[in-house]
């Protein structure tokens, strides 16, 4: 085989050679969660040990390969907090300080800062779980950790399902241009609440039908384990570095800084 890494249908899963996509998924969840909860519970006014955060996910993306792209396209899901960020300074009370000839908050610059730098780091650190993880061993790992069952349904069924509206809503779509619409103001805005109804009205009909079908074989509220995650002692302890490098960064900072 010429490459290495393999892209799958299964979200932004991706397939490389490296020892953290070999680690079962509940001890990765564990893991990326343990991390990111240091992260947050380390004080903003602490910037080397941010940046230190900040340098152990790069060096993660980098080390499991994971396309700028990807990084990119993921990232712009923290726009409405890069916005909150922006203006806290502005919009905040306390003591002002000038910054190129604006009167800024000083506490709404490090609550901005603090809100940016974490946010940033989780949406990373969630980007490297779901890179590095196939959706369905993401399931059945928090199943693992005891998350509660009918929200592991709920997720499941919403993965499973959101390409099957997703390609309804795109074959209404070449439905509604075969007949020369085209949305160009708000007028046009009734023909599209018309259609956001009927493909409500189809996908409940369509989840009724599965539903009734899933009965019919003998479901009973619990779904079938499609994998066995088997972990070893040296998985564990692979799961244990990434929090430990956040430790070890909280306390040689907390000491250095004294």
């Amino acid at each position: 085989m010429k490459d290495s890494q393999h892209h799958l249908i299964d979200g932004s899963h991706q397939h490389n050679l490296t020892k953290f996509y070999t680690i079962p998924a509940h001890i990765k969840i564990a893991s990326v969660f343990i991390f990111v909860l240091l992260v947050v519970l380390t004080p903003g006014k602490n910037f080397q040990a941010h940046l230190s955060f900040a340098v152990i996910v790069l060096a993660m993306l980098i080390w499991n390969r994971i396309p700028l792209s990807l990084i990119r396209k993921r990232l712009i899901i923290e726009i409405p907090f890069v916005l909150f960020a922006f203006f806290l300074p502005i919009l905040g009370t306390g003591p002002r300080i000038d910054f190129f000839g604006l009167k800024l908050s000083e506490a709404g610059l490090w609550a901005g800062w603090n809100i940016l730098v974490k946010a940033t780091i989780g949406v990373m650190m969630s980007l490297l779980l779901s890179t590095t993880t196939p959706q369905r061993e993401l399931l059945v790992g928090l199943e693992k950790l005891k998350f509660p069952k009918l929200l592991v349904q709920i997720m499941s069924f919403m993965i499973r399902y959101t390409v099957v509206v997703t390609e309804e809503v795109k074959r209404m779509a070449i439905a509604r241009e075969s007949r020369c619409f085209e949305a160009k103001g708000p007028k046009q805005w009734a023909v599209l609440a018309r259609s956001g109804g009927a493909l409500f009205i189809r996908s409940y009909e369509r989840g009724e039908r599965v539903h009734m079908a899933m009965l019919s074989r003998g479901y009973t509220g619990q779904l079938p384990l499609t994998s066995i995650q088997i972990s070893s002692r040296q998985d564990f302890i692979n799961g244990t570095l990434l929090p430990l490098a956040a430790l070890v960064v909280i306390l040689f900072w907390s000491v250095f800084l004294k």
